[in-house]
């Protein structure tokens, strides 16, 4: 007989506190065996449980205000102490809840990523330009930026279990760092990696005698409930990253209430190759697309998704190059049930617009876990631009769509119907000799991307103030 699992609590104004008013309940599945993980359930909570954490959270901000800039700082430093000294038991369960490789993907690169951000907001409190001081002495004026006055939600995404949690991750720091409690809503892809990612926090705060819910956490709720938290009047802002669905109903409920939401979406994040760097280094640049493509599965929203490519005889190579690399790739762990389905219908939807399957284009039945084949598509530019919307249907996994080119106005057209993206690339000559489309290319390209990129893919995003 199985063991009933035990129902986790949230954490809320300094304690762990069980759910009051729980809706419904959840487990974490091991991605890479489909293995439902019995030991722990989860609260999906209610709105009591939502009101209960603005409540706690805009009291905290009320001290949060009064506290020296080295307190917090102090907070955000011990935060990433705590982590460090919780390292195995993290990864192990990030590892378990994501099938994401201990290392070096969580022990070496996210986790010492996730410190290394809380460490660099202290450096930033500790600074203190953030606050854009400005002093008119003329006019007797004098203005800062100052903290809110209430709780961020931070949502965060399945993808990145330390990064960019909501718990732990660059928004919370920032939220943090600018004198703001953070009500965290765990992801249900790793809701016990989560819940050790806020032990720490706790550990944190208590150490560090900051406001009982400078940081607090809950698991899950319903979609309506989450429109109406981030509506409500005691959220003073809410950072999202996420999908693009997601995230835009989030947008619009925010935006209806006057509240202030940052968003990173889902994002095809275009490459164009002209001709001459084609020419030039074609097979170089299928093997960086290919490993970009595949990084973690392909489940980065900085994987370049969309390719644009001048006609002629180095295309025709590059495209065999890249068709063999993705035959020859094995399936990687997507990070839920629905990752393999969804990324099905996305495909679907790219050939029923009229792209060709090079390679893949089907689930993984062979794979234990959650998986679908490395797929690589291709359309003509024409077609494309019969369709551009439809061609644009982002798949979360290992998928590219080529689109092949035969002038070069042609290139300026489809640059000119793409969405906004969170990044953009163009691969040009050394020679010089495409510089002339590529300073089109990036004029069009630069409203409509967060970065744009020469020569590099997309994937890598750098902690840094200049990102």
């Amino acid at each position: 007989m199985t063991a009933t699992p035990t129902l986790q609590p949230i954490l809320l104004d300094g304690r762990w506190q069980p759910a009051s008013d729980p809706i419904d309940q959840f487990r974490a599945i091991n991605p890479a065996t489909a293995a439902v993980i019995e030991d722990r359930s989860y609260p999906v909570s209610g709105w009591s449980d939502l009101a209960a954490l603005l409540q706690a959270g805009r009291r905290a901000a009320a001290t949060m205000t009064t506290l020296s800039s080295e307190r917090i700082a102090d907070f955000l430093d011990t935060y990433a102490t705590c982590l460090e000294q919780r390292a195995g038991a993290l990864v192990e369960a990030a590892h378990i809840e994501t099938g994401l490789p201990r290392k070096p993907r969580l022990a070496q690169v996210e986790l010492p990523r996730t410190t290394g951000q809380l460490r660099q907001a202290a450096a930033a409190v500790r600074e203190g330009s953030w606050r854009r001081a400005t002093i008119d002495s003329a006019a007797n004026i004098r203005s800062w930026l100052a903290p809110l006055g209430g709780p961020v939600v931070v949502i965060g995404p399945n993808n990145f279990p330390f990064a960019f949690n909501g718990v732990a991750g660059g928004d919370m720091a920032a939220a943090i760092a600018a004198g703001n409690p953070v009500i965290a809503k765990a992801h249900p892809g790793h809701p016990h990696t989560s819940m050790l990612l806020a032990e720490a926090a706790l550990e944190a705060i208590q150490a560090t005698q900051m406001p009982p819910a400078t940081v607090q956490m809950f698991f899950h709720t319903s979609p309506e409930l989450g429109l109406r938290l981030v509506s409500d009047p005691d959220t003073a802002a809410v950072a999202f990253t996420g999908s693009r669905a997601a995230g835009l109903a989030l947008k619009a409920a925010a935006d209806q209430a006057g509240r202030p939401i940052y968003l990173e979406l889902s994002s095809l994040n275009p490459i164009f190759v002209l001709a001459g760097a084609l020419a030039e280094r074609g097979s170089a640049i299928a093997t960086e697309l290919h490993g970009s493509c595949a990084l973690g599965a392909g489940q980065f929203c900085t994987r370049p998704g969309l390719v644009v490519l001048p006609p002629g005889g180095p295309t025709l190579s590059f495209v065999a190059q890249l068709q063999s690399l993705t035959e020859a790739a094995t399936p990687g762990t997507l990070f839920t049930p629905h990752s393999p389905l969804a990324v099905d219908a996305a495909v679907q939807r790219l050939r029923g617009a009229g792209a060709q399957v090079l390679a893949g284009g089907e689930m993984a039945t062979e794979v234990t876990g959650f998986a679908y084949r490395p797929t690589l598509l291709q359309v003509s530019a024409e077609r494309f631009l019969l369709h551009p919307q439809t061609l644009q249907t982002e798949a979360f996994a290992h998928v590219c769509l080529l689109v092949r080119c035969e002038r070069d106005d042609e290139f300026e057209r489809i640059a000119a119907s793409l969405e906004g993206n969170l990044t953009g690339t163009i691969y040009s000559a050394s020679d010089g000799s495409d510089d002339a489309l590529c300073d089109r290319l990036a004029t069009c390209l630069r409203p409509k991307v967060g970065r744009l990129l020469n020569d590099k893919m997309p994937t890598g995003v750098a902690v840094s103030a200049a990102m």
